[in-house]
């Protein structure tokens, strides 16, 4: 009885991680690409600043800054060293709301499946060199079938080995 209970809360826990990854997947592939979003030359406080038409004299007022501490926020925020705290007010001041968020090279799915099977290769690397030092070979269809349950069983049970750096 109590394995069943086990069996069935490991299969909850590993269905939960794989419908996290999916709904955050679904909400990421909603958002615009890297390429349609970036960041202003001169940066978002400024490029909004300027096309509203607002000053940074303006603008220090609205922040309840100095018009000099604008001008060093627009230059913080494009060279990147700019607080969100700060981004976050400026936007405010200018009637925007700051979204921030990751925007992921690949799917999250897909991040997984990759770092996972990278890992069963190395597994199954150490594994054939062995088999080969005692002169026995290696059928290819076998291997792929290992690679993929090796993939399989590393997200299911041991998600967060894949991602320890091999040295």
């Amino acid at each position: 009885m109590s394995y069943n209970w086990l069996a069935e809360y490991c299969l909850n826990v590993i269905m939960d991680k794989r419908l996290a990854r999916k709904t955050l997947d679904q909400k990421l592939s909603k958002l615009p690409s890297i390429s349609e979003m970036s960041k202003p030359h001169k940066g978002w406080i400024k490029a909004v600043r300027e096309s509203i038409g607002m000053t940074t004299s303006q603008l220090s007022k609205r922040l309840g800054v100095t018009q000099a501490r604008v001008s060093v926020m627009e230059k913080a925020e494009v060279n990147e060293s700019l607080t969100l705290a700060s981004l976050k007010k400026a936007a405010e001041a200018m009637n925007c709301a700051l979204v921030y968020h990751f925007v992921p090279h690949q799917t999250l799915e897909e991040m997984v499946q990759a770092k996972a099977k990278e890992k069963a290769l190395r597994i199954l690397r150490s594994v054939d060199q062995t088999m080969a030092l005692e002169d026995q070979s290696s059928n290819k269809e076998l291997l792929l079938e290992e690679l993929e349950e090796i993939t399989r069983r590393l997200i299911e049970e041991r998600i967060k080995e894949i991602w320890n750096e091999e040295s």
